[in-house]
């Protein structure tokens, strides 16, 4: 495929949003911009995301790697909390070496790839990941107009936040409207905050709709496959967990000529896949050590589960596992006893939450109302066709004895496969991380001149003069660091991902190079001046 033959590739991710839209049919919801790609592109039904919980979520989702697999399953890695200073917080994860951000792979090959501009990954994204990551990132901002771009834009107005009174002042949706879920109490405070969570969406919608006006100005629709998704769910018994409510999320992809419009796909999808489908159908590998696969391009391929974790959230640690099917849920708790609403003090800002706390005080609380304040079980198991609010615990019903050990299995497999950090305590992880508890720094990159006078045998710390023709190989030492490197001598240049000898030409050449590898810090910046005759 040639960089002309390539398609641009645009994101527009919600956060923590189920499919509250009218194109998935819910009959409250206002979102004619959505319900518009969905008539133009495919709806996945059944797609799911690895974490209740943004940033481990995100992590899976820039390096296609499980986060219990990579050490990015704590929520939240740079959390700090006066009355917990014990935590090992705030670090960084540091991946495994040969782990980059996927949108590398884009750079490495042409892409011109922005992020407006949201990312917790649960570490500091390289300054190799994106060419612009800022406020101000836009396909528009690429220096050649034929260059294909990936490009990605994250709206924050749908947070679980968002429903906080002071976040949304004005409701646009009304409460007496609003389809409560049993394990909610019917009040109107509950109302109010479900309210507010739609009127976000549709907030949320306006933007997307703006976005692909943009995208038709530019006469790029056509040669542009649009993305829509979110990365968890939003409400209490949702985010942060492994619930539907939690990991349950829309997926809208819009790929002319390639994606029969107003389709439905039931499925399966993980947001783990979403980076090797972009690699995918831009044509290039999907480096073997990524969890995710394709669900578009040609080396598409479907699922038979997906699967989830939840490990501390904040100030308390926890540790679930889930696996799912299009039909069942299996979901084990490896703190059985303990209760579900552990101390998390965000959490408790939500006057859902509240709302609930303080029925239960009150011992007004009733049915499925009671889930959260009851002692978890060792597992769980959901027929979710028949029990969408996965309320039925059917674990001990011989009945669905065959389920509950295929499951088991599937899981116990997948855990065998990629691999489960949950096991080990986080200090002793971290510890393994950061010796004598400093975070590791990347090493300085070398110059190494390739010429008549000096093919590679040695670096060239401060430049020099050198005959025609000059090849610059620059080198890091930090095992698995990727190298950005500008020939700018501004103050914020543009840094461009190095695969290659630069070829310098005649004249003089300032190069600059930094190296960095995820959880460490970036390098001392290398500066030379090259002088070619």
């Amino acid at each position: 495929m040639t960089m002309k033959e390539r398609p641009n590739i645009l994101w527009i991710s919600f956060e923590d949003t189920n499919p509250f839209y009218s194109c998935y049919g819910d009959p409250i919801a206002r979102t004619p911009n959505l319900d518009r790609l969905a008539s133009e592109g495919y709806i996945w039904t059944n797609a799911f995301s690895t974490a209740g919980v943004c940033a481990p979520a995100r992590s899976a989702i820039i390096t296609g790697v499980y986060p219990i697999s990579a050490g990015t399953h704590h929520m939240r890695t740079t959390h700090t909390n006066r009355f917990v200073p014990n935590l090992p917080t705030p670090y960084s994860a540091v991946l495994p070496h040969y782990v980059r951000c996927f949108t590398e792979y884009l750079r490495a090959t042409g892409y011109y790839c922005t992020n407006n501009f949201k990312t917790d990954y649960q570490f500091d994204p390289p300054i190799t990941t994106w060419d612009e990551c800022s406020p101000k990132a836009h396909w528009r901002n690429r220096p050649d107009p034929d260059q294909p771009f990936f490009a990605v834009f994250n709206p924050t107005r749908t947070h679980e936040s968002g429903m906080w009174p002071e976040k949304c002042p004005e409701i646009t949706f009304d409460p007496d409207d609003i389809r409560v879920p049993p394990y909610f109490p019917d009040t109107p405070k509950v109302r109010e905050a479900m309210a507010r969570m739609y009127t976000n969406i549709e907030y949320c919608d306006r933007i997307l709709g703006e976005l692909l006006a943009q995208l038709e100005e530019d006469g790029l629709a056509e040669n542009t496959v649009v993305f829509h998704w979110s990365d968890h769910g939003p409400l209490p018994r949702g985010k942060r967990w492994l619930y539907d409510s939690g990991i349950h999320v829309p997926l809208i992809v819009r790929w002319p000529g390639h994606l029969k419009p107003g389709s439905i796909c039931h499925d399966l999808v993980s947001t783990i896949d979403l980076g090797p489908t972009v690699l995918s159908i831009a044509g290039l590998e999907i480096p073997p050590y990524m969890h995710g696969q394709p669900f578009l391009g040609p080396k598409a391929k479907p699922r038979e589960y997906i699967f989830a974790a939840r490990d501390r959230h904040d100030e308390s640690y926890d540790m679930v596992r889930a696996v799912r099917d299009k039909r069942f849920k299996y979901i084990r708790n490896y703190y059985p006893g303990k209760p579900y609403l552990l101390w998390i003090p965000y959490r408790n800002r939500h006057p859902i939450v509240q709302e609930m706390w303080r029925l239960y005080l009150k011992g007004e609380l009733e049915g499925p109302q009671l889930l959260m304040f009851q002692p978890r079980p060792a597992e769980e198991l959901y027929e979710t066709q028949k029990d969408p609010y996965e309320i039925n615990n059917l674990a001990n019903d011989p009945e669905y004895e065959r389920e509950l050990k295929r499951l088991r299995g599937a899981l116990d497999e997948w855990l065998r496969e990629v691999g489960d950090m949950g096991r080990i305590s986080e200090s002793e992880m971290v510890r393994s991380w950061y010796p004598n508890n400093k975070q590791p720094v990347t090493a300085a990159p070398l110059f190494i001149p390739i010429c008549e006078e000096n093919y590679g045998i040695e670096p060239s710390l401060e430049g020099g003069r050198f005959k025609h023709p000059v090849l610059i190989q620059i080198y890091c030492p930090t095992q698995g660091a990727s190298i950005a490197y500008t020939f700018e001598e501004k103050e914020n240049p543009r840094w461009l991902l190095y695969t290659k000898p630069l070829r310098l030409p005649k004249g003089r050449t300032v190069l600059r190079a930094k190296a960095v590898r995820i959880g460490f810090k970036e390098s001392p910046e290398t500066k030379a001046t090259f002088i070619v005759e």
